[in-house]
């Protein structure tokens, strides 16, 4: 954290400057594409937080608020970063993340595409710090309570399916949004099966979605005009409950990333999700 001036006297009433200050020096890695771009742009205003760095290897001509994007990481390291947002993809999350907990810098991530592997081995790399790490499969604010609400419901609806709708320019699928709502609606359960699946015949192989370790259908819809939204579908006996979560706009996952800026100190290790952030 950088140091502002504060006045205080000594002994012979001579005023004195004490340099105190929160304001968190923050790097983006990934600054170059479009949500790195919009994690720039949050942070220049901001007045706790301070863009200092910003790294992509793809972008090295380019200056984003009077700082130049660099291609190596070690500017995180002269710039003297309190905090680094990746917004890369996983095979570079693979490289970049290590190399923040080697140097004690925190990591906000907002990466999709790591498996619960690459968490064990992050766990193993930040420890209890002095660095720590969030992975958040999305930081709308509306779509951590949409996965709270479907863990909630879930122990009591016999079926559930979940449909994702993304832009067209997303390379995996299901989401990382989609993944976690189905795992924890499935933790939720317990040792309790959803119902069986009446289907015999698929006329199109896949028209049921994919099926991973939770049970349940998910289905990935990638289509211009789309940016990130989910429906989770629960059905029982005559009724059936749909929460709907919908980001119009990539700046709808800006206050999750900046509130992550801001409290990841007080979260030692590696925190999966924005709930505890969020007291929820």
């Amino acid at each position: 954290m950088q140091a502002s001036a504060d006045s205080s006297s000594d002994s012979c009433g001579t005023a004195t400057v004490v340099e105190v200050s929160d304001t968190i020096r923050v790097g983006v890695n990934g600054a170059g594409g479009r949500m790195g771009t919009s994690v720039c742009n949050a942070l220049h205003t901001d007045p706790t937080l301070e863009l200092v760095a910003a790294v992509d290897v793809g972008a090295t001509d380019v200056v984003v608020h009077g700082v130049q994007v660099a291609s190596e990481l070690r500017a995180f390291a002269e710039a003297e970063c309190d905090v680094v947002v990746d917004f890369t993809v996983a095979d570079a999350a693979r490289r970049s993340l290590p190399w923040l907990a080697m140097h004690g810098i925190h990591a906000v991530v907002g990466t999709t595409g790591l498996s619960d592997d690459d968490v064990i081995a992050l766990r193993a790399a930040f420890g209890d710090g002095p660095a720590h790490c969030l992975l958040a499969p999305n930081f709308a604010i509306s779509a951590v309570l949409m996965m709270r609400f479907a863990e909630l419901a879930a122990p009591y609806f016999d079926t559930a399916e979940i449909i994702e709708y993304h832009h067209d320019r997303k390379i995996d699928a299901p989401s990382g949004t989609a993944v976690t709502t189905a795992d924890r609606m499935a933790a939720a359960r317990g040792a309790v099966p959803w119902g069986s699946d009446p289907t015999q015949h698929e006329v199109y192989p896949g028209a049921r979605g994919g099926v991973g370790p939770s049970g349940i259908h998910v289905h990935a819809v990638r289509m211009h005009g789309m940016i990130a939204h989910q429906d989770v579908i629960l059905g029982a006996l005559g009724q059936s409950l749909t929460l709907r979560q919908d980001s119009y706009d990539r700046e709808s996952f800006m206050p999750g990333v900046l509130l992550g800026c801001k409290r990841i100190a007080e979260h030692p290790g590696v925190t999966v999700g924005l709930d505890r952030y969020l007291g929820i």
